[in-house]
């Protein structure tokens, strides 16, 4: 029996990815020759080209062997960058406070994306979105994650352990890194939640 070539069957996964969901849906491991300009509703001014490609991952202990899992996955399977805003054991922490520093990252400008993970996704998505610019979005399947994209121009996503399985969690995260915001009538629609978080009104 012949050796298997990873890297041969890492190639023909990504063929067969990009043929179901369109090319560029799969990065392979190897880094795109220049960074690619991540487009949104109100990227931070002055924000890193180098992000564009950088995801902040952070977790609770609830959440740790998920956001483990798919920080290897974003990193591996996805190419992108991953910064790890912990936790980094199973020891119990407070999940506001992993929260808040992935929801920085993304806000500063220093990732384009975020995704937090705890036992249900409901405490990270309430404490990521309490850091001005931040939208983030529990789901729990690919409809969700398509519509925070395409609609709400998402920049955070929440996820719960013990919601979503590994495998499901690994497609909505990759949905979720791959489609674009969907611009004209949803980009008004953005725009008025953002002036609610600077005191204004939706109206």
């Amino acid at each position: 029996m012949r050796d298997v070539d990873e890297s041969q069957v890492r190639r023909l996964v990504r063929e067969a990815v990009d043929r179901a969901l369109g090319p560029g849906s799969s990065a392979g491991p190897a880094r795109p020759a220049g960074p690619r300009p991540a487009r949104g509703a109100d990227t931070p001014a002055g924000a890193d080209a180098s992000a564009s490609r950088r995801v902040a991952v952070g977790s609770d202990h609830g959440g740790f062997e998920l956001k483990e899992l798919l920080g290897r996955f974003i990193l591996d399977e996805l190419g992108w960058e991953v910064h790890d805003c912990g936790t980094h054991s199973s020891e119990p922490v407070d999940y506001p406070d992993v929260a808040a520093a992935v929801a920085r990252e993304v806000a500063a400008g220093r990732c384009a994306r975020g995704i937090v993970v705890d036992a249900a996704g409901i405490g990270s998505t309430m404490a990521a979105n309490k850091v001005p610019g931040v939208r983030c979005a529990l789901c729990h399947d690919d409809a969700t994650v398509l519509n925070s994209r395409e609609h709400n121009d998402a920049n955070v996503l929440a996820l719960g352990a013990r919601v979503v399985n590994r495998g499901l969690a690994q497609r909505m995260v990759r949905l979720f890194l791959s489609t674009p915001f969907g611009g004209g009538r949803h980009e008004r629609r953005v725009q008025k939640i953002m002036a609610l978080e600077r005191g204004g009104t939706a109206g």
